[in-house]
Formats: C-alpha cells, sequence, structure tokens
C-alpha cells in the first residue's frame, strides 16, 4: 500500500467552491474560544481588559487620544470578525483574508488603514517540526487590531513593555505598535533557527560517531522543516519592503526607520535559513562519504582475508588432488613443512599489508 503524501498547505484551502470574494470562511483547523483581549493607552494612562467575543458591543473606535489596541484570540467566529468590520470600515476583502489562515504573508494599503499578514513561527523540540500560525494586523490612527489564530498569546513581551513603560510604545502611534509586534514575531524566527542550528551540530555529531539510515531521515526531514522557514520569510521580506515604502498617512516619518532595520532583520533570516540548507547538503554528503568509506573499510578487510586465504588454498587443493604419484606425500615430515610454509605465508602477508598501511 502506497503512503500517502501530505499536500502542501497551498493546496488544502477549503474555502467553499464558487462564494462570492469577501465572504467571510474560517479555514483553519484550531477551534479556541474566542476571547479579545483590549489594552488602551497613552503616554500617563494605561487600561487593560478582556471579553468575550459574544460581548462585540464593546468593540468599538476610539473618541480619545489614546491608542485602542484589540487583540483577537481563536478566528473561527466569523461572526465577530464581521463585526469588527462593520465598525472599523475594513474591506471586505481584508476579512476574508483574516478567516483564511493559508493566506501568504503581505502587506496593503487600505482606505481605512494598513493592513498586514505574517506568519509565526513555533518549533517543536520532541517532534522537530516547525509549525505555523498566521497573525493578521490591522492600523489606523489610534486603533490597532491583531488577529490571532491560537489562543496562546505572542505579544506577552510587548503587553510587559507597555505595561511596564519600557521604550517607545507609550509614546508613539499604532504604526509604531504594529511595527513592535512584526518585530517581536521575526526575533522568533531567529530563535527557531538557532533549534535548527542545535539539530545541525547535533547531527554531524552522529555522523561522525555512527552514521544509521536514520540519520538521512532526519536531514531529509529538517530540510523540509527549513523549507517551512523559507516559504514564510520569502514573502514577509517582500512584506516589510513595501511597508518601508509606504506613503500612507497613517505611517509616521519616524517609523520608517525602525521598518527598515526590521527589513535587515528579514533578510538576515533569509540568508540563515539558505546556510543551514546548505550545511544540511554538506550534511547529506558528509553520511554518503561516511557510509562510503565505512564499507569500504570492510571490503579491505574481506579483501585481505580473501588475499591471505588464496594460497593457503592453492596449496590445500594442490595437495588433496586424487593422483597415484604425488612425491611429497611420501615425505614423513610433509605435512608439518606444508603447516610451516602457510604460516610463513600468512605472516609475510601481513607484514607486507602493515607496511603499506593497509592495516
Amino acid at each position: 500500500m502506497k503512503p500517502k503524501i501530505p499536500k502542501p498547505k497551498a493546496l488544502q484551502r477549503r474555502k467553499v467552491k464558487g462564494t462570492p470574494p469577501g465572504s467571510i470562511i474560517y479555514t483553519g483547523r484550531k477551534e479556541v474560544t474566542n476571547r479579545v483581549h483590549y489594552l488602551r493607552y497613552n503616554e500617563t494612562e494605561l487600561h487593560l481588559s478582556e471579553f468575550a467575543s459574544s460581548e462585540h458591543d464593546k468593540i468599538k473606535p476610539s473618541q480619545t487620544n489614546e491608542i485602542d489596541w484589540y487583540d483577537l484570540r481563536g478566528l473561527s467566529d466569523t461572526v465577530l470578525i464581521e463585526r469588527i468590520g462593520k465598525t472599523f470600515s475594513l474591506h471586505p476583502l481584508l476579512l476574508e483574508d483574516v478567516a483564511d489562515v493559508y493566506q501568504r504573508p503581505k502587506f496593503e494599503e487600505y482606505d481605512a488603514g494598513v493592513f498586514i499578514i505574517i506568519k509565526a513561527l513555533h518549533f517543536d523540540k520532541e517532534r522537530r517540526k516547525i509549525t505555523t500560525e498566521q497573525v493578521s494586523i490591522f492600523f489606523s490612527d489610534g486603533v490597532l487590531i491583531s488577529f490571532q489564530e491560537s489562543e496562546d498569546d505572542l505579544f506577552h513581551e510587548i503587553r510587559q513593555r507597555i505595561q511596564n513603560d519600557r521604550g517607545r510604545i507609550r509614546r508613539r502611534g499604532a504604526d509604531y505598535l504594529a511595527y513592535a509586534l512584526l518585530d517581536n514575531i521575526v526575533d522568533n524566527y531567529y530563535v527557531v533557527l538557532e533549534e535548527v542550528d542545535n539539530l545541525v551540530e547535533l547531527l554531524e555529531e552522529e555522523i561522525i560517531l555512527k552514521p544509521t539510515t536514520k540519520i538521512k531521515q532526519d536531514i531529509h526531514s529538517l530540510k523540509r522543516e527549513l523549507l517551512v522557514v523559507r516559504k514564510s520569510i520569502g514573502p514577509l521580506r517582500e512584506a516589510v519592503s513595501r511597508f518601508t515604502k509606504t506613503e500612507s498617512s497613517v505611517v509616521a516619518e519616524n517609523t520608517l526607520l525602525f521598518l527598515r532595520d526590521l527589513y535587515d532583520h528579514t533578510i538576515q533570516i533569509m540568508d540563515s535559513n539558505e546556510a543551514y540548507r546548505d550545511m544540511l547538503n554538506s550534511l547529506q554528503d558528509l553520511y554518503l562519504s561516511e557510509i562510503s568509506f565505512k564499507m569500504n573499510q570492510v571490503m579491505q578487510v574481506l579483501t585481505i582475508i580473501t588475499t591471505i586465504f588464496v594460497p593457503l588454498g592453492f596449496l590445500a587443493g594442490l595437495y588433496g588432488m586424487n593422483f597415484e604419484y604425488i612425491p611429497e606425500l611420501k615425505f614423513r615430515y610433509g605435512y608439518f613443512v606444508l603447516l610451516g610454509i602457510m604460516f610463513l605465508i600468512v605472516l609475510t602477508s601481513l607484514l607486507f599489508f602493515r607496511k603499506k598501511k593497509w592495516l
């Protein structure tokens, strides 16, 4: 029975055929309890709250000079997503992309504000797998809405910085908050690549000490995981590049400098990812070389044994023939002389092989 080959995620889109553009259909598999985490702040004040998706009447445009950050956890509640869209006049195509978790990272500008999709990466040490989570961010003057696919908080560090009044976030606008969220996710790419680096070093040690067929599978599996990083960071680099060149009025000029630094980080991650792929290719070559070397050692030993026993077999066969007249057969000490000759042949062969450094 042939094993089933998993389809790439790009082919796993489960949007209903024939639905009009802008239809909000959740295409993911993570069914979590939808919650909205709300944070309102400025340079001097801070307010935190959390409410269920059914309390969507609490989501409304700000009437103050503060920054409103609505963080939606879970995307299965399409009614809530639609409600948010109506409240902030979001384009239907934007809302469709939010619910479709198989979107590629991208940057788009709408009349209402700026929309960004990014893939967050997680590394499972036990399974040695890299998993992705889609995060969508929309921001305009004074408001930012983030959509997380999972109930886990990807932005815990950012919340801590805001609560502790560390850094520039409390004194900047929603555009800088969007940059901080993107930078936080991109920083985790480095963490994932560090785990990959540890695995590469471990595989190299295993190949040198004891290469097995499992190592070959591990190398191939790790190359597939790096492909996940490549598919995530490549479009993200393009999206951040467009972000750095935006002329949108909701993005301040002093934020663009930080965005250019973020763009440099995406290039570094791409270079590192390609470097690790090259290292894995080298490990694959090293594995084949080690297997070939060990096979050559085995063949060398077998060849030496064969070389030693060929003359011995010749002598044994010569005196094992059934001719009536073989003069040496009548010699009283012929057996012992033949054993001595065989011993000398073995000893001479071994000395010769050692001199040639074949042993």
